[in-house]
């Protein structure tokens, strides 16, 4: 099953419009918050420019990027994981990693929710409810390991132990993502899928004339999480939203260049998503096409040879790789090969990002 990040934030913050300049599925957006009523999916192709550079070398047929898929979650509101807002809470736990769009702008015509535009309030609401939803869960845990531990199970008094720390760390509004558990341990909060474990990245949604620098908003928020470790991106939707609807380049490059940016913001946004979910890329070129995959950071060749076809993982016999920095320095498999930047690889190879694969198979 693919990876998926889902686009969470209040009502009125902007995810929807945001969604709709990268995804393939337009959602309907609305001039009034709580007007969404379910989930958009959308899959979205990742912008990489070295797909282009090797095609320019090789001319394939075609240029194939790869992809991931996105989810548009209505927008949240204060005691949603109380009301109808359940069912929402619950798309957010079926998606992997986690955007939140942050409101960092003035609308009057759009009236914020809470009645005024407040970065770090906005967020600590959001927090809130995933960490309601989250103890909820954890609570349940401890009830059934308590009886484990009546029954006799040995581990049970650890993972209790576990669940405590988990549950006090929940108790002081705090995510469960930053929660003090050891690595090994964290093995024990898998099977909640606790809506704030997930990893996070925040979008400060700014007005056009702050796609650049930001604003005030902006800046007392990215104060506000500079403990978090988390990436931080500023962009105007509604200027994405506009640029994302003309049809020629050069209209979108003037429009970039008019407001001092070198390409859409929305770019951005999505290849950080996919470090997000810790992915990375390989290709592989050829007369018929130019393609980029998708696998996990420390796959093996076999397995980066299986996302392609099942039977060349099956079948796998070795992978001969190119760095992809080699090849265009190089600008030919033969160049390559003559000064030995051509590896023949077996089946303990880690895939690296960016490798150029050609897998040999026998089924």
């Amino acid at each position: 099953m693919p990876l998926k990040c889902g686009i969470i934030g209040l009502s009125g913050s902007g995810k929807t419009t945001l969604f709709n300049c990268i995804s393939n599925n337009r959602a309907e957006t609305h001039q009034a918050a709580f007007l969404g009523t379910k989930s958009n999916l959308g899959t979205v192709n990742v912008p990489d420019a070295r797909l282009y550079a090797i095609d320019a070398l090789i001319k394939s047929a075609r240029v194939v990027p790869t992809t991931i898929e996105m989810v548009d979650i209505p927008g949240l509101s204060k005691g949603g994981s109380h009301t109808e807002g359940n069912k929402f809470l619950a798309d957010i736990r079926n998606v992997d990693a986690l955007i939140h769009v942050i409101r960092c702008f003035d609308n009057p015509l759009l009236p914020h929710v809470e009645g005024s535009v407040d970065a770090v309030r906005d967020k600590e609401i959001v927090d809130l409810e995933l960490q309601i939803k989250d103890l909820e869960s954890v609570e349940k845990k401890i009830s059934r390991t308590e009886r484990l531990i009546k029954a006799g199970d040995k581990e049970s008094k650890h993972v209790l132990d576990v669940l405590e720390v988990l549950k006090s760390h929940l108790e002081d509004f705090k995510s469960a993502r930053t929660a003090p558990i050891s690595n090994d341990d964290r093995r024990f909060m898998e099977d909640m899928f606790l809506l704030g474990d997930k990893p996070v990245m925040y979008v400060c949604n700014v007005d056009d004339a702050s796609a650049l620098q930001g604003n005030p908003y902006a800046t007392r928020f990215i104060e506000s999480i500079r403990n978090e470790n988390a990436e931080v991106l500023i962009i105007a939707a509604k200027m994405e939203s506009e640029i994302a609807e003309l049809d020629s380049g050069d209209d979108r490059q003037a429009f970039l260049s008019d407001a001092g940016l070198t390409e859409p913001g929305v770019n951005r946004l999505v290849r950080a998503a996919f470090h997000l979910l810790d992915l990375q890329c390989f290709f592989t070129a050829g007369p018929k096409e130019v393609r980029a995959w998708t696998i996990k950071k420390g796959m093996s060749a076999p397995q980066a040879a299986g996302v392609i076809h099942s039977d060349l993982e099956r079948g796998f016999i070795r992978a001969e790789v190119m760095k992809y920095e080699d090849f265009i320095s190089l600008k030919t498999e033969h160049a390559c090969r003559e000064h030995g930047k051509l590896f023949v690889e077996g089946k303990n190879y880690l895939v690296g990002d960016g490798d150029i694969l050609h897998i040999r198979f026998n089924v």
